[in-house]
């Protein structure tokens, strides 16, 4: 009688180098990693905008970050490897032990996990990505995508907010963005956040959106970040005529497992790591209202 053949185990993560990193602010950290093993970057499936990985400290845990670069897909002949980028908020055990760690070192990730945003959908449409604070992390793939490909997309508003001038992230990436020929890149911070020479604007999320005056007939939005100011930009968003179904979120949910199996991120029926993270301001309405 044949030998059984070996299941593999979903829980195992594949060894990851940090590669290089980028202090955002004092708390928040971008890595660059490399797979440690040739053989398992050839045959990396790549990732699509808006899912995200379990990234494990030995000795200390794994932590759920989106996978914050443009999304990598294979070539034919796989010239290139990739490169998994994610950014996170020093918090506690896990991102304490990360945060530690050096260029050089070996982390696990395991992933891609998640449903994704459906960038091919918006193609021939103005966009606008709304981020707060480092909600950015999550939209920067689908953003950076839609930037690369630039010409198939209408117009591109990007408002990334923060609470002061020294918490927002990607500051160096921004004027890049703003180099692009139809995108916009707006900077706000809270009130009493702004410093001396500040050029940007002041203000919360909802009311700088609102003051943008951008027409939603065909726009589609993208927003992330702490769960009240979606609250809030959600009103003013239903405020100024846009409907559930033009708004697009990303959920965060304590997750254990990252493939629906443990039940520590359902919502009622609703799985945030099988059937999310991503879903529609009106998906959102359908879940229970104690979420």
């Amino acid at each position: 009688m044949p030998l059984a053949e070996a299941v593999p185990n979903p829980y195992q993560p594949s060894l990851v180098r940090i590669h290089d990193f980028l202090d955002e602010t004092p708390d928040v950290r971008t890595l660059r990693l490399q797979f440690v093993d040739d053989n398992e970057a050839g045959g990396f499936a790549g990732w699509e905008p808006g899912q995200f990985g379990q990234f494990t400290v030995f000795g200390a845990g794994e932590s759920v970050f989106a996978l914050a670069n443009a999304p990598w897909r294979p070539n034919g002949d796989r010239a290139s490897a990739p490169t998994i980028e994610c950014t996170f908020r020093m918090v506690g055990k896990v991102t304490s032990a990360l945060r530690a760690m050096s260029k050089g070192q070996v982390i696990g990730f395991r992933g891609p996990y998640g449903n994704h945003f459906p960038v091919d959908d918006w193609k021939g449409k103005d966009l606008v990505f709304i981020g707060g604070g480092i909600g950015m992390a999550a939209l920067r793939s689908a953003m950076l995508d839609v930037i690369n490909r630039k010409s198939e997309f209408g117009d591109v508003v990007i408002l990334n907010g923060a609470r002061s001038v020294g918490d927002m992230v990607y500051t160096d990436e921004m004027p890049g963005w703003q180099e692009v020929d139809g995108v916009e890149v707006v900077r706000t911070v809270d009130p009493g956040g702004e410093t001396e020479g500040w050029d940007g604007e002041v203000g919360l999320l909802p009311n700088v959106f609102e003051g943008l005056g951008l027409d939603p007939d065909g726009r589609i939005v993208i927003a992330c970040g702490p769960p009240i100011m979606l609250h809030y930009l959600f009103l003013s968003l239903g405020k100024v005529g846009y409907s559930p179904d033009q708004v697009v979120t990303t959920l965060e949910n304590k997750m254990k497992c990252g493939i629906g199996h443990c039940g520590r991120c359902y919502v009622g029926p609703f799985s945030v790591c099988r059937d999310g993270p991503v879903v529609t301001w009106a998906e959102l309405n359908e879940l229970p209202k104690d979420y």
